[in-house]
Order: C-alpha cells, then structure tokens, then sequence
C-alpha cells in the first residue's frame, strides 16, 4: 500500500508536503519515482533503485522475499527524510519506496529518489537515505536459493552487539 503523501506522523519527523513515502506490495515504478521527485527548483534528481540479483556470495538466488513491521518503517522512512532536509536544506523533494512480498531476480525491491537544485546534495542525500534505510529501517528478506533452500538475512537495526548483550544482567 502506499502511503497518503498528505499523512504525517506524530514524533519527531514530519512529512514534507513534497515527499512520498511508501511500503509497497506491488511492483514499484521508476517513472513515476522520478514523476515525484521533479519540481521546477530542480537543477538535478538522483534516483537508486535496488533489485534482486541473481546471487548472494556466488550462491545462486531465485526469489527475494520482504516483509516489513509497515508502521514503524513508515516513521523510519519520516526520521530519514526530516534529517535529510536538516542536513541538506535545498532539496526539493524526497521519494522512499519499498517492495514488500516475493520478488524474483531483476525485480526493483526499493527506489529512493532526491530532487535538489544541485546534484551534488542530490547524490549526497540519495546514498544518506538508502545506507541509514538499510541500517534502520524494520524490513526483513529471506532469501530463496537455487537449491530449494531459504534464509533469512537480518537487517543492521535488529542486530545484538555481542559485547552489549554480555554486559546486560
């Protein structure tokens, strides 16, 4: 589903009326990431898009699948989004999309898309959102190998840093 542009969040972040962003079940489209990131202030967009790739340390991969905690990654994609604006305060529009369910090898599994007067805050923005998405943001994906096999691969934010988890009582 994706998000109402309109909806904002209570907490820390709140939604510029210019960005979109979205858990998505069904395909994601790149026209219209780039639609959403355009404005007439802009000078440059930049646009990642992230996909399934037929191979995880050369062990073929048939299929991704995603599953997201949608509220909570929803504020997640807000938190970026604010801090982006904060960090780079000319940036026009910010686009975050992500793919939830099975996803075969080629299919688009997250889009970000940045519009800014100048490409460097635009190149600079985009790598923010998708590096601090991949870190913290709650969406998980099992791999599904050639083999028949699956596994899941946990995301950076649900990890325990041994050394924290010893000194806990």
């Amino acid at each position: 589903m994706l998000a109402d542009p309109s909806f904002t969040a209570t907490g820390p972040a709140h939604l510029h009326s210019n960005d979109s962003l979205a858990i998505a079940f069904c395909p994601l489209d790149l026209a219209q990431a780039y639609a959403l990131a355009d404005d007439g202030a802009n000078g440059a967009i930049a646009l990642f898009s992230g996909m399934v790739r037929n191979q995880t340390d050369g062990q073929p991969v048939i299929a991704l699948e995603y599953q997201a905690y949608e509220p909570m990654a929803i504020v997640v994609f807000q938190q970026i989004a604010a801090q982006i604006r904060q960090q780079w305060p000319d940036i026009t529009r910010i686009v975050i999309h992500h793919r939830t369910g099975k996803l075969t090898v080629g299919e688009i599994s997250v889009l970000v898309a940045i519009g800014s007067p100048h490409r460097a805050e635009a190149f600079a923005a985009c790598q923010y959102a998708i590096d601090t998405l991949k870190h913290n943001a709650p969406i998980w994906k099992k791999e599904h190998w050639q083999d028949g096999s699956t596994s899941w691969v946990s995301i950076a934010a649900c990890e325990v840093d041994q050394h924290e988890a010893a000194s806990v009582p």
